[in-house]
């Protein structure tokens, strides 16, 4: 029997060769902080186009300078930027991947400190700066951010539209908008992070009023197939965003014309005991899919290929993106489809390596 995972996947105007596809990593490496991707960006992504991957995705990539996780994050807010990710899109393009951009805004989780550097909010004199969400309440031991006007809030929604353009032009054939983990669409969206009493605030539909202006935005500034990655569960009933509300916020999204969610959890808390094993997060995707008939990817400790075959020939769902497993080993899909005894072109300098004996 052929293997699902190795089947293409058609996601509105582009057809990705498979269905193992890289989930974005922060890679903290843009030594200049100046957004500009480097070599290091050319080859960490290039690597897992060379081989085999279906789509590989960016890292979050700022549409601000305060959107930014970290100093040291990627951006997309000016012409330079989209200059220096042209060359990484095309290699992407040339090795038979698809090339997509994550657009994001960290909000309050904004300006902190690389991994390796230190810990917490990056101080005004280490090169931080002032954070923004919807209301001024700190996540975790953070600086307390400030409350974004609703000027402001318009502000950053042209935001998104204009870095979705510039991704495009730079050669991306799919955009993600990054309303997961805790980062600022995510904000408004959850309860826990949201208290504002004005339109933004409040009900479901006021919560989600900012994602749905910045969904809308993306689709009408570019024509690529638009992805959501989002928290589907806080992890906190009945207090925090709940999958109920996830499936509904889904359906919107999907009536707008998103073409795929990306379904992940947690993230606006911190100190939430979230039971993780393998596959633990792709029933959350399962639930969206099954909720509103929307295309989703699986994430969350898929680590080898049967475990990942059987989410995609199951329908638990359409594509599986992978994120620490491809930075152990950067040609997964090659492997996976040779333990899957799948067909997958190697690249022509590989392929004496193809043969496995």
């Amino acid at each position: 029997m052929p293997s699902a995972l190795f089947t293409p996947f058609t996601l509105g105007s582009v057809t990705a060769r498979n269905r193992v596809w890289v989930s974005p990593m922060c890679q903290y490496s843009v030594e200049e902080r100046d957004g500009v991707p480097t070599h290091w960006h050319l080859v960490h992504l290039g690597s897992f186009a060379r081989g085999g991957a279906g789509l590989v995705m960016t890292e979050a990539t700022a549409v601000v300078p305060e959107g930014r996780i970290s100093a040291w994050d990627t951006g997309i807010w000016n012409e330079a930027q989209a200059e220096a990710w042209r060359p990484i899109a095309a290699f992407i393009r040339s090795q038979g991947a698809i090339p997509a951009m994550q657009l994001a805004h960290a909000g309050r989780k904004a300006s902190t400190w690389r991994d390796w550097s230190g810990s917490g909010s990056l101080p005004i004199s280490e090169g931080g700066w002032q954070t923004v969400a919807p209301t001024a309440e700190a996540f975790w031991t953070y600086d307390p951010p400030r409350a974004l006007t609703a000027a402001e809030i318009a502000g950053v929604v042209r935001s998104f539209a204009a870095a979705a353009r510039r991704a495009v032009e730079a050669g991306f054939e799919v955009v993600e908008i990054h309303a997961a983990h805790g980062y600022l669409i995510h904000q408004f969206l959850s309860p826990l992070a949201n208290s504002r009493e004005d339109e933004w605030g409040g009900s479901l539909e006021n919560r989600a009023r900012f994602f749905m202006e910045v969904l809308r935005a993306v689709l009408a500034a570019v024509e690529v197939p638009v992805v959501v990655r989002v928290s589907a569960t806080d992890w906190v009933e009945p207090d925090g965003l709940t999958l109920a509300e996830t499936v509904t916020v889904a359906q919107w999204a999907r009536e707008a014309g998103a073409d795929l969610y990306d379904v992940s959890t947690g993230g606006v808390a911190p100190g939430i005991k979230i039971p993780t094993a393998p596959s633990y997060q792709v029933p959350f995707a399962t639930a969206i899919r099954e909720g509103n008939g929307i295309p989703v990817g699986a994430v969350g400790q898929i680590t080898n290929a049967v475990q990942a075959e059987e989410i995609v020939f199951s329908g638990a769902a359409d594509v599986v993106f992978v994120a620490r497993q491809f930075l152990r080993d950067p040609h997964l899909p090659l492997r996976w489809a040779h333990e899957l005894g799948a067909e997958i072109e190697w690249p022509a300098p590989y392929r004496r390596a193809s043969r496995w004996v």
